[in-house]
């Protein structure tokens, strides 16, 4: 389940909550029943292993063996 930050407008109270991607935004506050605004922050994708970088994927150079 995805993590939200949220922020309220008012009073500047941040927390976090899990929430289904169905569920509903929050739009109190639970502090001071302010507006909340959703915080966007880094993605959570991780790219591992070989295959992501132009040289990963590359043809490799032919060697001129002239000799």
């Amino acid at each position: 389940m995805p993590t939200y930050t949220y922020v309220c407008k008012s009073c500047a109270h941040a927390f976090e909550i899990h929430q289904s991607f169905t569920d509903e935004a929050l739009t109190e506050c639970p502090k001071c029943q302010g507006e909340l605004r959703k915080q966007f922050g880094n993605l959570g994708v991780s790219f591992k292993g070989s295959g992501f970088y132009k040289n990963d994927s590359a043809p490799s150079k032919p060697s001129s063996s002239d000799s």
